[in-house]
């Protein structure tokens, strides 16, 4: 038990996962939590634990007086944490954690699936990553009682339930590891992608209206200063940044809204059902805006009483339900008031001739612009450690460091610029990496964790992690087949 504190994600010269120790960090109050993933155990440390445990467990015939020691281990008694959050504070990071550009897309998600598809579709979307994410919170507990660590993260979780779970899984431990890091790294430069297209079509499109001019014009603009901007390392200096950006969004939103209310047609005037064509389309857009699972474990190890953080009427439901409910709202009156017409992005539908829809979009893609660096320090903070160690000098590891994340930078600015249309974008990241995470990875993990302990009567809980496994692989192969089929050649679709 020598690492309790939770640290912000590192990474080492084997598997880009860090095992230093660091002192207690918790996430930065006005920033997105998706920037303060918290590990408080280091890979060899969880093969330690497990290795113990199953030594305890064959020298006394099962581990009785083992198991019953485990069965009164609460990991959450053995957090020490310098600035545990609130549950309001917790609700807010959920939120910011999950609303972002994928709300603004839901319209053209609507478009892909009908209007009444559309509308069941995401509730039902939302229950799915909400029961996902109860899963792996559940899955985690189980683990960190089964190791007796305080906490774990989502690779973190991954490898302790193959380290734990059946012999022949075991050897595979690592590799669960590595896969869910290699998914977080790109979900969040996806991510990064959407942002900088996303800030370069808006501006283009208010600046249309005076001087029309190339959106790879805007993406060129953008690059040095935001290059510039994210070689800021501590997110200290961001704070102020995150919390303009968040006002931005707010009040962002809500003007949104109220373009959105204004003379709505009848439901007539649009599609009910749309064709099975187009349905992996809206799959991966659903999915990727219900992008919250990475951010649900550094919530709840940061928690003052993470015992309120589940349950029927815990944080994450009422996060969730919140989310949800925004999600199906700006979907189904984007989709009614534009129709078939609508964008990528709801704004991009807005009046260019109107003073306050022009600073609309100015102001989301002011804030996007500088939520990207939030969004950034995620996978930066992935590869760098790796890179730091292939230098032996300060000055070499610091150099390193720097040229990584201008190439980073850079390399989300080639694939914005690569890709035609912001919802095909996406739809990509969605399909391919969101749904792995939130649910495909979940209900393998559920599986492999209670795999000694049991699925319930009739085998309910296997039955159910196939079915979410079965829907989520669908998904993954029918949402990334048509989101290329989009990109490559639009007329297929």
């Amino acid at each position: 038990m020598s690492e309790r504190q939770p640290l912000l994600q590192q990474s080492d010269a084997s598997d880009y996962e860090g095992s230093g120790r660091s002192n207690a960090l918790r996430p930065v109050s006005s920033s997105p939590p998706d920037s303060t993933l918290v590990n408080v155990q280091s890979e060899d440390s969880i093969a330690v634990h497990s290795g113990v445990a199953d030594e305890e467990s064959h020298d006394s015939s099962q581990g009785s007086g083992s198991d019953a020691g485990k069965s009164m281990y609460n990991p959450t008694n053995h957090r020490e944490l310098e600035h545990p959050t609130s549950n309001f504070d917790t609700l807010v990071h959920l939120l910011k954690g999950n609303i972002g550009t994928g709300i603004l897309a839901m319209p053209h998600a609507f478009k892909n699936a009908g209007l009444y598809v559309g509308l069941v579709g995401t509730l039902i979307m939302g229950a799915i990553c909400t029961h996902c994410m109860h899963m792996l919170v559940k899955s985690s507990h189980e683990l960190c009682r089964r190791l007796q660590l305080p906490a774990l993260d989502f690779p973190g979780v991954a490898c302790s339930s193959f380290d734990t779970g059946p012999l022949g899984l075991r050897r595979y431990s690592h590799l669960a590891r590595r896969i869910v890091t290699i998914f977080l790294f790109i979900t969040q430069i996806g991510f990064c992608c959407v942002y900088f297209l996303f800030v370069a079509l808006n501006i283009k499109d208010v600046m249309d209206h005076y001087y029309v001019m190339n959106k790879y014009i805007y993406l060129l603009i953008m690059l040095v200063p935001m290059v510039l901007l994210n070689l800021v390392r501590n997110l200290k200096y961001l704070t102020p940044v995150s919390l303009i950006a968040s006002v931005l969004t707010v009040a962002g939103l809500a003007i949104t809204f109220s373009y959105l209310l204004h003379d709505l047609p009848d439901t007539s005037s649009v599609k009910p059902v749309a064709s099975w064509a187009t349905l992996p389309l809206y799959f991966g857009t659903a999915v990727y805006a219900f992008e919250g699972i990475g951010v649900v474990l550094p919530l709840e190890n940061n928690m003052r009483t993470p015992q309120d953080f589940g349950g029927t009427t815990g944080v994450l439901n009422t996060g969730m339900v919140i989310v949800a409910c925004l999600y199906t709202a700006v979907g189904f009156f984007g989709y009614l008031k534009y129709g078939d017409m609508v964008k990528g992005s709801i704004t991009l539908n807005l009046p260019q001739d109107d003073i306050l829809s022009q600073l609309v979009k100015i102001s989301m893609a002011v804030a996007i612009f500088f939520s990207y660096t939030l969004q950034f320090y995620v996978p930066v903070n992935i590869v760098e450690p790796f890179v730091r160690d292939q230098f032996e000098t300060r000055q070499a590891k610091e150099l390193a460091a720097t040229i990584l994340r201008i190439v980073l930078v850079t390399f989300t600015f080639v694939l914005a610029a690569c890709i035609p249309n912001l919802a095909d974008i996406i739809s990509l990241v969605g399909a391919v990496s969101s749904s792995a995470l939130a649910l495909i990875a979940p209900p393998i993990i559920e599986m492999i964790t209670f795999y000694n302990v049991g699925y319930g009567r009739y085998n309910s809980l296997l039955w159910k992690d196939f079915a979410i496994l079965a829907f989520g692989v669908c998904g993954f192969v029918f949402g990334t087949w048509a989101s290329l089929s989009e990109i490559f050649n639009p007329s297929t679709i």
